[in-house]
């Protein structure tokens, strides 16, 4: 067991860590929602063909609950990124995504502990040291960026208590529908008209982002939530950052900056602290009932 579990946190924290780069290879042949939609659409079909048989079909509900949902993922989230790699560097990308549990802590019902906090000043400051003003990296693609990670954390949230078929099948039925907006976006942006026949490279990481990034890592990623502590699973959100990083600077040739260690390593710091936190919840509101007798009563 323990075994499959180092496995299966192998498997997100390099894989997902990876397809920055796989995304910055893709976007030099194919325009990014156009790429995205390609590779959610195609990964979606799969996961669809594979878990549908097995249970009752989604209703009309789940498919709104996963348009909504899979558009602030995939359109929003990873549409920021992509379209952000085209002008900032994909480990500069994975830095700033690091936001994402920050936003989640911020915004989740609990009550933040003291170590939460800290993380969440230390994850807040070293973006700012990374990406804010004064800094080379001050652009309006980081920018963009910062909006894709409210996004994910968004609609993040929202998927805990949306309407979706707590399996692969909600997952499939996201990435169709966020598939299907990308590929409006990229039509509406005009990109359509700079689709020409990839390189055999374009072509291998848009396989690799259908098969590893989505399917692959998806899969470890679920299998992990069932098995393992929260927390655990957790820690792919300060690992993927440095994977990115490193190969952008030995595939790409991105420049490691002694900031870009720093305020990296800052943002890393504090996410740590934030999956290592205690969750304490708020108390669920309590709900007075008037008897018919007159005698008030709470439960």
């Amino acid at each position: 067991m323990r075994l499959r579990i180092a496995a299966a946190l192998g498997t997100v924290y390099v894989l997902w860590g990876s397809t920055y780069l796989g995304i910055r290879v893709a976007i030099d042949d194919l325009p990014p929602f156009t790429m995205l939609a390609i590779r959610f659409l195609i990964a979606g079909a799969l996961l669809y063909a594979w878990t549908r048989p097995k249970h009752p079909a989604p209703d009309a509900r789940g498919w709104l609950a996963a348009a909504i949902t899979g558009s602030g993922l995939l359109f929003v989230g990873t549409g920021a990124v992509a379209w952000a790699e085209l002008h900032i560097d994909s480990g500069l990308v994975a830095l700033v995504v690091a936001m994402v549990p920050l936003w989640l802590a911020l915004f989740d019902r609990t009550r933040l502990s003291g170590l939460a906090i800290l993380g969440l000043a230390l994850g807040f400051g070293g973006v700012a040291a990374l990406a804010g003003p004064g800094s080379d990296a001050f652009r309006p693609a980081t920018l963009v960026v910062v909006v894709g990670t409210l996004g994910w954390a968004g609609a993040s949230l929202v998927s805990r208590t949306a309407p979706l078929p707590r399996n692969g099948l909600g997952a499939a039925m996201q990435m169709l529908c966020g598939g299907a907006v990308l590929a409006v976006a990229g039509a509406a942006r005009g990109e359509l008209g700079q689709v020409h026949m990839p390189s055999l490279g374009g072509v291998a990481a848009v396989a690799y982002l259908v098969v590893f990034g989505s399917l692959v890592a998806f899969t470890a990623y679920t299998w992990l939530l069932r098995n393992v502590a929260t927390s655990l699973v957790g820690t792919y959100a300060f690992v993927n950052p440095v994977v990115a990083v490193l190969l952008g600077t030995v595939f790409l040739g991105e420049p490691l900056t002694l900031r870009t260690i720093l305020a990296g390593s800052v943002i890393v710091a504090g996410v740590a602290l934030i999956v290592a936190a205690p969750v304490r919840r708020y108390p669920a509101r309590r709900e007075v009932v008037q008897p018919a007798y007159g005698q008030a009563q709470v439960r």
